[in-house]
């Protein structure tokens, strides 16, 4: 049976589809499409941390799907700039993971994992699929997945 391990760039999903379509990505619906494929034998998503209810709302409906939910706290800084990035976190994981996988599904449209996807799939023989909103995905991030799996109407609450 295939192994699946998703990796989900909280963050860019949702400036991404916000951006793109005025909408949220719908997560159960990945869960199901990837379980037809599958067996998902690790999942987290990869947050930030401000402590609205609407967060923990939403973090809460991710662990209910099956999710682990890692957070960073938000740090807003003087001059009006955040930071609360994920990339390191989700490398470390990648790399944790890929050996133990058949698929490794990254949930990004961050240019910085093409490398990643790069070294997992020579190094493990593993497929990297990419789910990401077209026109907001980086072309080379889309070059070095297996499988580049465009964010749509169909994937939107």
């Amino acid at each position: 049976m295939n192994r699946i391990a998703i990796f989900v760039d909280v963050q860019n999903i949702y400036y991404t589809c916000r951006q793109a379509f005025g909408s949220q990505f719908n997560y159960r619906a990945l869960w199901q499409q990837l379980c037809a494929q599958g067996e998902i034998v690790f999942a987290t998503a990869y947050a930030t941390h401000r402590g609205d209810d609407g967060q923990r709302k939403f973090q809460d409906a991710l662990k209910h799907i099956g999710f682990d939910v890692k957070l960073k706290p938000f740090i807003q800084r003087a001059d009006g700039s955040a930071k609360g990035d994920w990339d390191v976190g989700i490398t470390i994981d990648v790399m944790e993971q890929a050996p133990q996988v058949d698929t490794v599904v990254l949930l990004s449209g961050d240019g910085d994992f093409d490398l990643l996807l790069h070294k997992v799939s020579r190094d493990y023989g593993v497929d990297a699929r990419v789910y990401g909103v077209p026109t907001l995905t980086a072309h080379s991030l889309m070059e070095a997945a297996s499988e580049f799996c465009p964010i749509g109407p169909a994937m939107l609450l």
